[in-house]
Formats: structure tokens, C-alpha cells, sequence
């Protein structure tokens, strides 16, 4: 599960194999059997250059997820970590509400 959840963050930062291996100073081939879970248990030192160069932590490098855990609330939390990632402000957010409030509404109402 670690080479997934590695490889899962490292394409969704936009880094290829690469990028990634030369940027945490460990070889291609190394990260590609990590990656691939050839090498399914890598050192914490090795560990630790990948979360720094993915600017996560470590935790969620080798944070294990049972497929049947998926819950609503943790899709809210990755939708609003993805939009504090990109930029957009808490405040800018909330000024959308009024938007998201009036598409409810007009969704609610049946035109007779």
C-alpha cells in the first residue's frame, strides 16, 4: 500500500519517476520497486526524502486505507484539502455559498 499511496501523490503533484527519484536523491529503479511493491518495505530514512519532496507527512506515505472505508465525510476532507492546495482561499470559498445555495434552490423548484 505504501508504493500506491506514493505513487498515487506523486502523479497528482505532477512529478514523474524521475523527478521524484532525483529530488529525493535515491535511484529510479529503487522508487520504481517501491512504487510497484516490489519493494514493499523501505527504509524510514528513505521514506522520510519522499514525504519531504511530496510535501506531505510521512503519515500519509504509509497510512494504510481498507477499499470499504471510503466514508462521505473523507471525500469532503480530500475535496478541501485539494482546494486549499490550489490556492483558493478559506474566505473566497465561503463567498461561493451564496452561489452553491441559489443552484440548490433553483434545483428544487419544478417549473408547472
Amino acid at each position: 500500500m505504501i508504493g500506491k499511496n506514493i505513487n498515487k501523490i506523486r502523479k497528482k503533484r505532477g512529478l514523474t519517476l524521475t523527478q521524484l527519484a532525483e529530488q529525493a536523491n535515491i535511484s529510479k529503479s529503487y522508487l520504481s520497486n517501491i512504487e510497484r511493491e516490489i519493494n514493499d518495505n523501505p527504509s524510514i530514512h528513505v521514506m522520510e526524502k519522499i514525504s519531504k519532496v511530496l510535501g506531505v507527512e510521512l503519515k500519509n506515505l504509509i497510512e494504510v486505507k481498507s477499499e470499504n472505508s471510503f466514508s462521505p465525510e473523507s471525500e469532503w476532507l480530500e475535496l478541501a484539502k485539494e482546494l486549499k492546495e490550489s490556492g483558493i482561499e478559506i474566505d473566497i470559498l465561503r463567498e461561493y455559498k451564496t452561489v452553491f445555495e441559489f443552484v440548490k434552490w433553483k434545483n428544487t423548484k419544478v417549473d408547472f
